[in-house]
């Protein structure tokens, strides 16, 4: 039987860029006999308006696998949306980096053949789910992040008071630009820049990563993924902060508030080619390994 008979199109909407590679997409899937549905922030990229058009969250509920025209960034607001409803994500990278997405687009027809004929690696990673709420603990807003919570100063120039807790004990207080608590798979972005360590997909864990501290003996921290964390903007605090998630939602804090980040009860799908390494992506997009020539070392000092 062949794999995903019904998949659903998300691109990155308003990308001129992205229109050839979705159009080609959408008829290869039709002539390969799928049904085939497309995000509706997406419709008027597609040159055929034929086809069935829908919310992203009616999209979830009736196609077996979402395919992602964009760069990670895409596919990072795309998970948000579709991981509640257990559909697995494929990237087809029109990006800048593709740690996600890894597939390219003049790859895309033979890589989506062997997926098509059920020769694909499955993975899952972890999701975090966010609440928000005031100093009197009152819920203000709930989000999810794939990559990371960010709480920091919204004025960069100044640093952030607040305290952190695991499991309601008190982990510190903390004076810094802020802290990123980043997901396995976040571990590679922003956490990556902080100083934060390279977690491995396959990891129940969590990373707590300060920003610029003060005090230098701030490190980062791992925590098994089942930790409950919450960050407390300190009530002295003199500048407003921020809670950001995957660096593209927004919520401002004031003072007292607090961001309680825990492991959503649902993870993110993802499909990757036959043979997938994710060493060779880091090794790839990291640049690990490089000889003289600026070539990808391989085994035995063999360079590729």
């Amino acid at each position: 039987m062949s794999a995903f008979p019904s998949i659903g199109l998300i691109a990155k909407p308003g990308d001129p860029q992205v229109a050839p590679t979705l159009n080609a997409l959408a008829d290869y899937l039709r002539g390969n006999g799928r049904t085939v549905l497309v995000d509706e922030s997406c419709e008027r990229q597609l040159s055929d308006g034929g086809l069935d058009a829908l919310p992203r969250e009616a999209l979830a509920e009736r196609v077996d696998l979402v395919v992602v025209v964009g760069g990670d960034g895409t596919l990072l607001e795309a998970g948000r949306t579709v991981a509640p409803y257990s559909v697995p994500l494929l990237g087809i990278n029109l990006g800048r980096l593709g740690f996600m997405v890894d597939i390219l687009p003049e790859h895309m027809s033979a890589t989506l053949d062997e997926i098509l004929r059920g020769e694909y690696c499955r993975e899952e990673r972890l999701m975090l789910a966010c609440d928000v709420s005031d100093s009197r603990n009152r819920l203000l807003s709930s989000f999810n992040a794939l990559n990371d919570v960010v709480v920091r100063n919204r004025d960069f120039p100044r640093m952030l008071d607040f305290d952190s807790y695991m499991n309601g004990g008190f982990i510190s207080h903390h004076r810094s630009d802020g802290i990123i608590i980043a997901t396995p798979t976040g571990s590679t972005a922003y956490a990556l820049s902080g100083g934060g360590p390279i977690l491995h997909p396959a990891l129940d864990a969590i990373a707590m990563v300060p920003i610029c501290p003060h005090t230098l003996s701030d490190r980062p921290i791992v925590v098994e993924g089942h930790s409950h964390l919450e960050v407390v903007v300190d009530e002295h605090n003199s500048s407003p902060a921020l809670a950001t998630f995957d660096g593209q939602v927004n919520h401002a804090l004031s003072p007292g508030d607090r961001v309680r980040v825990r492991k959503a009860e649902y993870s993110l799908q993802l499909i990757h080619p036959h043979g997938y390494d994710y060493f060779h992506i880091l090794r790839s997009k990291l640049h690990w390994g490089r000889g003289k020539e600026g070539e990808v070392t391989e085994p035995g000092g063999v360079s590729g």
